[in-house]
């Protein structure tokens, strides 16, 4: 079984910054896409970041300039630092990874359980 474990949420003031950070774990071979989505109460699951397996990047708009997407390969680690955080950036955020784990080695989607992140005002 593979999973993928979230930690680093927690409550912020607007302005301030939070550091999340997810980790595969199990038996895989390898990891492709790594990817942060996140979740308001009352909306749809929403891509944040992504980054490739060439480290190519993508971000919505709505985080762009303020959100920076990273991985680790070593530590099988991806990381999402948020700073200037806003009231509308609080939710749930996912942590999502296309990796490989067992014949034919073809990439499989796995989804974190979530951590929750609040931006009071």
């Amino acid at each position: 079984q593979v999973q993928l474990v979230e930690s680093g949420g927690g409550l912020v003031q607007a302005g301030g910054s939070l550091r999340l950070s997810c980790v595969a774990s199990g038996r895989f071979f390898s990891i492709d896409a790594m990817a942060w989505y996140r979740q308001a109460p009352g909306k749809q699951r929403e891509l944040a970041a992504r980054i490739s397996s060439t480290g190519s990047l993508n971000y919505a708009d709505s985080v762009k300039g303020r959100f920076t997407i990273s991985r680790d390969n070593a530590k099988n680690t991806v990381y999402l630092q948020m700073n200037s955080l806003k009231v509308e950036d609080a939710a749930v955020y996912y942590c999502n990874a296309d990796l490989r784990s067992r014949t034919p080695w073809l990439p499989e989607n796995y989804w974190g359980q979530g951590t929750q992140v609040t931006v009071s005002a």
